[in-house]
């Protein structure tokens, strides 16, 4: 844990670099110590790390190309100022609130003794390859393991890194192959999830108490002071009425103390289940697609069990962008269209 801190410190600190010249990505292997560490022209982009302390891997932190880191601290590395609700939102993940009937998303060491075999937890397994060069590409294997100790889905995540002027972007590619035959009951709670730093969080976001889809409350204080996140989707709809709405992309923009710009971007890609997403994109910071709940979002919808059969997998593919700048709408369709244009 110290090592993975000391590490999350070193990406996630103070950087104030100069736009590199040179957005050569390097992607390095550090098993002993749980990690993989991704830099753009020898500064810090993101790792993908495993520690103990969580219920599954994670990208953590992520940090724009004038060096801002985007994503909350807690609880891998805290900062002030930041909420500490939520323990099991750390940096950006992929996972379930509901494969059969067991709580992939909500795991966490904060969880009871005597809730936790109703929990799942996707435990890393080993790094296939790991590339460097214009464009950086990390390919790792996981399983997906219920409470009572039945493993459902291997996972196959390939993660492709790279920079062009003032974005960053990363791909993911989710292979799931299901070992027995698995329902994702409709939840809310999935499936991509990015816990954003407090800048983006909503100036409207007063807090209060939100519940799974099992009835665990978890309490969320109001902090508004230096909140300036706006949340706008392909649809047009804004700010905190996105929650719910569906759409092939989403945007999350704020200000830093300091004046700087950022924003991220979820794209959605019409080749993945469900299509176009719904957004699980909360004011408080969580900010997520998920193309699994139906009903849960909107009541006149039917009920959506996503299945797969024992034997057969399903793929995910997300795009994730962090501009240094608003990015406009005709940005975005731009890019969404290119991104579809891939697959």
């Amino acid at each position: 844990m110290r090592s993975l801190l000391l590490g999350s410190l070193v990406l996630a600190g103070s950087l104030q670099p100069a736009m590199a010249a040179d957005n050569a990505v390097k992607v390095a292997v550090d098993e002993a110590h749980s990690r993989v560490d991704v830099t753009i022209g020898g500064q810090p982009f993101t790792a993908y790390v495993w520690p103990t302390t969580l219920k599954k891997p994670v990208l953590f932190p992520l940090v724009s190309a004038d060096g801002v880191t985007v994503t909350r601290g807690y609880p891998l590395a805290p900062r002030e100022t930041e909420r500490v609700d939520h323990p099991h939102h750390a940096g950006m993940w992929f996972n379930y609130g509901n494969a059969n009937g067991f709580d992939f998303w909500n795991n966490s060491d904060a969880i009871k003794p005597e809730q936790r075999p109703k929990m799942g937890t996707i435990h890393h397994e080993k790094i296939v390859s790991a590339k460097s060069g214009a464009k950086g590409e990390l390919v790792t294997d996981s399983v997906w393991e219920t409470g009572a100790g039945e493993k459902i889905f291997n996972q196959r995540t390939k993660y492709v890194f790279w920079q062009k002027g003032d974005e960053r972007t990363i791909d993911m590619t989710v292979t799931l192959t299901a070992l027995d035959k698995v329902v994702f009951h409709d939840d809310k709670e999935g499936v991509l999830g990015i816990r954003v730093a407090h800048f983006l969080e909503s100036p409207t976001e007063k807090g209060g108490t939100f519940a799974d889809a099992s009835g665990r409350p978890t309490p969320v204080e109001g902090s508004t002071a230096g909140a300036t996140g706006v949340y706008r989707t392909s649809e047009g709809v804004t700010g905190d009425a996105v929650w719910s709405t569906r759409g092939k992309w989403c945007e999350l923009t704020g200000h830093t103390a300091d004046g700087k710009t950022e924003t991220i971007a979820i794209f959605d890609h019409a080749g993945n289940p469900g299509y176009p997403t719904y957004w699980h994109a909360r004011g408080y910071g969580l900010f997520a697609a998920n193309p699994l709940g139906q009903k849960i979002f909107d009541a006149k919808q039917p009920q959506l069990d996503y299945t797969v059969e024992n034997g057969a997998s399903t793929t995910f593919h997300y795009r994730v962008t962090i501009s240094s700048h608003d990015v406009s709408v005709d940005e975005m369709n731009k890019a969404s269209a290119a991104f579809e244009a891939e697959k």
